[in-house]
């Protein structure tokens, strides 16, 4: 019996000058299967109204996609008022930070986009199936705190789907876990902004080593899988700066252009997974550069300086910015490694999302134009992940 195609309606919406798709796009219950060429670099974020259900772990009904009829199309009231009654989310692992209905935000119609590649009808995120699937098993996310943004949502859509099972979330230095007892499933963070070592020296040094990988493997090597990011602290300079020196081998660099530093490391990591892993058997996952927004000019706004006071996407065909040179790093990097290691290729993603920052309200000394609103872009980012971990 053939799968069931992706029913689509589409609604051409016109709001404050951009034009939005309004759409809904129903999968079927069980499985769907993804065409070989499932591109998520070329895509659109499109709304998703009728079903009332995304984000998946914001919906103050408390259903879910199937459960209950289509409702009539609403009417499209002016952003902010749609949704009255999400005063916070139904996830409790958010920190208030990017929290952005519980604090940050005063409006929430930034929440209600998904991203739709264009070629293709990806699979819901199921966190059940997920969590029966891998029960027993460990599951950890490395990286800087763009990192920990998707690490905190795909524990929520996990959660979201199993509401009332016992769970313990807690932090221990550089370690974020949370344990699902009725499953026996460990998901973990581990806060390791560059992805190698660092150490401190005499008179507090702070020494970044881009050829060792120790103290974080210790931990890593008994994952059964792993999701590496790291970027965005590589761009920190002056105070700011996490690091005092740099040392390779023998040799000690007290600046490096941070890109070079940026391919050394990952270059370090290819070699650990290569020399340590069995990726037949621990799945690998390689996060691409994700976009910021402290640059209006890449949106070609002469009226604004950021993202602050930023509510609806740019424009896809007004968005001039540039591709950033870290991106073509990645996939050099992945030549070295086995074709079981997955490129997760997020950085066209949330390039036009300039409205999708936690602070866009925020003082000129207190606004936050890197890290992402949850839910939000980082749900569509293990939406690429799922397929993968399914087994499609």
């Amino acid at each position: 019996m053939p799968i069931p195609t992706t029913a689509i309606l589409i609604v051409p919406v016109i709001w404050g000058g951009l034009g939005l798709l309004v759409g809904y796009f129903v999968p079927p219950k069980d499985k769907v299967l993804l065409e070989d060429a499932c591109n998520y670099s070329n895509g659109t974020w499109v709304t998703d109204f009728i079903h009332w259900e995304a984000p998946y772990y914001n919906n103050p009904y408390e259903q879910r996609l199937f459960e209950t009829p289509i409702p009539e199309l609403p009417d499209l009231p002016y952003p902010g008022t749609m949704f009255p009654n999400r005063k916070n989310t139904t996830c409790p692992f958010i920190p208030e930070e990017l929290d952005c209905i519980k604090k940050r935000r005063p409006d929430v119609f930034n929440l209600e986009y998904r991203f739709k590649p264009s070629n293709c009808s990806p699979p819901r995120f199921y966190g059940e199936k997920i969590l029966t699937l891998y029960k027993g098993k460990r599951f950890i996310f490395v990286g800087d705190s763009v990192g920990y943004d998707q690490y905190i949502s795909f524990i929520c859509l996990l959660y979201s789907d199993v509401r009332g099972t016992k769970y313990l979330f807690e932090t221990k230095g550089d370690l974020t876990n949370l344990t699902f007892s009725d499953y026996n499933i460990s998901v973990i963070f581990s806060r390791n902004d560059f992805l190698v070592d660092t150490d401190v020296g005499d008179q507090n040094e702070r020494i970044l080593k881009l050829d060792s990988i120790g103290n974080g493997a210790v931990v890593w090597k008994d994952a059964d899988v792993l999701v590496f990011n790291s970027w965005n602290v590589w761009l920190y300079i002056g105070q700011n700066q996490s690091w005092d020196v740099i040392e390779e081998g023998n040799t000690r660099h007290k600046d490096m252009d941070p890109w070079v530093a940026y391919e050394k490391s990952l270059n370090t990591l290819a070699k650990w997974v290569n020399s340590t892993l069995d990726t037949t058997k621990t799945k690998v996952f390689i996060v691409g550069v994700s976009a910021d927004h402290f640059n209006a000019s890449d949106w070609t706004d002469s009226k604004a300086e950021n993202c602050k006071s930023q509510t609806r996407p740019a424009a896809a065909d007004k968005y001039p910015g540039a591709p950033q040179p870290s991106e073509a790093v990645l996939p050099e990097t992945l030549k070295s490694l086995p074709e079981s290691v997955h490129f997760v290729n997020v950085g066209p993603v949330p390039e036009i999302r300039k409205d999708a920052h936690p602070s866009i309200d925020g003082s000129k000394d207190d606004f936050d134009c890197r890290h992402w609103c949850l839910p939000g872009v980082p749900d569509a980012w293990n939406e690429v992940l799922y397929p993968f971990l399914r087994g499609y």
